[in-house]
């Protein structure tokens, strides 16, 4: 029988299909590319994949924008792909997490294609969120909020009315009181997971719900998205967001075992225990360890907090560093702090500015950020919960900050010239050989230019060194299921606050060194370390585990 909790302390691999592997040859990453690479997959020792989007689009944001939620991408394969895909993955004991984006469609769909073509006040139109505009002749939008991509939230149809768009213009926000929306979103989730899908990862789950009651307030008056608006900003973590998933719960416990879910909510975190609790998704992205900076007691706080929230909520935590909207973290690791003197010093070092300059300030420390960032994986890798890896992560990739801006695919970019360079730089291919015209993504190119360095981070490159990256994220993952037991955890003093050590049940220890000098380790069999011990002491940036 298969084990109903097999998510609480999964290691989930994402998957960008886009960028994974192309088996046609026209540059872009498709389902076939998937089923070749994995034996890949089953070498690195992941529990589950994480495919984002995957349906037809026209890619105004990378996949996010659906026109169809029960299809394929015809340029990413077909349908009999997708079960193919599946069949594969579970031959190989890999469970597989869809991502389903319910805030918005395209605007190549159907429902808003019917939505421009009939009048204002219709069941079609009903479907999303059209408002009459301001002033006299209704020119003005019905609000002054900003959409998070730039410009406003708001674009004009013919007709004169306006439809409300969170994100880009191309992507229309669904009306979540609608009981059609509800129903037909169940009918999808039910699509896929009699396909075979184990999980779902659920986009922007914060903001499906929204009080448009007029007067609408002023964007002076909203507060922020990852704020405690005590579920009454008009359009971010409303409380009635919590009815929809208690029906998704309820079809993913139609089937043995129950489906997962885990909510992408950027939320305050006092709030994210409910979406994840067990009437609901089940899971909630926790991002907190992707904005710590090398800080240990940034480290402490976090960690402690959030399996605090995890025990209360029924749940189990999740951890990521790096994922498709965030600059790689070997990368964030080998820039300076921002700063105690900074006001973003509470994000840490995100990357934006060295991003911004074009990966030119401040200067980046290549080998420093891999060699931290194989420390807080390995970290990562020990701590009780479900472990999120990026594509790529495993080989060392360094974020991609020098792409000409004519090659640039992110509408981010486009909106907010001079603010904003987008999110391609963390989705360019991944370099499967030394050489190629794709570093064998594909035989020919690839969608997103690759850099020449790429070629000495390819998979062929590391698998003929032991010492590699990927060996160690190998060797990582296969301790991490061979010690990991039930989901106890516990700190262990140290003499040095630069020195984070917990351990786990069956004599588990995990001793990661912040600081700049080696230090002492416990006594005990050291299993696997980030990088090599110094006398036998933990060097700088390095993390052992011990049993």
């Amino acid at each position: 029988m298969q084990d109903p909790h097999w998510w609480r302390q999964a290691a989930v691999y994402q998957i960008y299909p886009r960028s994974f592997a192309d088996s046609n040859g026209d540059g872009i990453g498709d389902l076939k590319g998937i089923t070749s690479r994995i034996p890949y997959l089953t070498s690195l020792g992941v529990d589950a994949v994480w495919l984002s989007p995957f349906y037809p689009s026209a890619l105004a944001d990378g996949g996010y924008d659906v026109d169809d939620y029960r299809d394929v991408d015809p340029k990413l394969g077909t349908l009999e792909d997708f079960d193919e895909m599946v069949a594969a993955l579970h031959a190989a004991g890999i469970k597989l997490v869809a991502d389903i984006v319910p805030n918005h469609t395209s605007n190549r769909h159907e429902w808003f294609q019917e939505a421009l073509a009939s009048p204002k006040g219709s069941a079609a139109r009903n479907r999303y969120i059209f408002h009459d505009g301001k002033g006299p002749d209704g020119s003005e939008p019905p609000s002054d909020w900003d959409s998070v991509f730039g410009g406003p939230a708001w674009e004009r149809t013919e007709d004169g009315q306006w439809y409300m768009h969170i994100f880009a213009r191309e992507q229309p926000d669904l009306n979540w009181d609608n009981r059609e929306v509800r129903d037909d979103f169940l009918k999808t989730l039910r699509f896929w997971s009699d396909r075979g899908v184990d999980g779902f990862r659920v986009d922007v789950a914060h903001a499906l719900t929204k009080d448009m009651t007029e007067p609408l307030p002023s964007k002076a008056e909203l507060g922020p998205e990852g704020g405690n608006n005590q579920g009454k900003h008009p359009f971010w973590d409303r409380d009635e967001v919590h009815e929809v998933f208690a029906e998704w719960r309820q079809v993913f416990n139609e089937y043995t075992p129950p489906r997962t879910a885990v909510a992408e909510a950027w939320v305050h975190a006092d709030r994210r225990a409910r979406y994840a609790s067990p009437e609901g998704l089940g899971q909630a992205f926790n991002f907190d360890l992707l904005k710590a900076d090398w800080n240990p007691g940034q480290f402490r706080d976090i960690i402690t907090k959030n399996l605090g929230e995890a025990t209360s909520s029924g749940a189990s935590s999740t951890w990521v560093f790096s994922n498709h909207d965030v600059v790689r973290h070997a990368t964030r690791y080998g820039l300076p702090p921002v700063g105690e003197d900074s006001a973003d010093s509470e994000d840490g070092q995100d990357g934006s500015a060295w991003l911004m300059s074009g990966g030119r300030e401040p200067a980046l420390d290549h080998a420093l950020g891999e060699r931290r960032a194989r420390a807080v994986s390995q970290l990562m890798l020990a701590l009780p919960g479900s472990a999120y890896l990026y594509q790529g992560e495993e080989l060392g990739l360094h974020e991609v900050a020098d792409i000409p801006d004519e090659d640039r695919q992110d509408p981010t970019f486009f909106r907010n010239k001079g603010v904003d360079v987008g999110r391609d730089g963390c989705r360019v291919p991944l370099p499967w050989t030394r050489d190629g015209d794709s570093f064998g993504f594909g035989f020919k190119g690839a969608h997103l230019p690759q850099p020449e360095w790429f070629g000495e981070y390819a998979v062929e490159v590391q698998e003929a060194d032991p010492a590699s990256n990927l060996g160690f994220y190998r060797r990582a993952l296969a301790l991490r299921r061979e010690l990991q037991g039930e989901e106890d955890f516990a700190w262990a003093e140290e003499p040095s606050a630069d020195v984070l050590h917990f351990t786990r049940p069956n004599g588990w220890h995990s001793v990661t060194n912040f600081g700049s000098a080696p230090v002492d380790l416990p006594e005990g069999t050291v299993l696997l370390s980030s990088s090599p011990l110094e006398d036998g002491r933990l060097p700088a940036d390095t993390t052992a585990w011990l049993v």
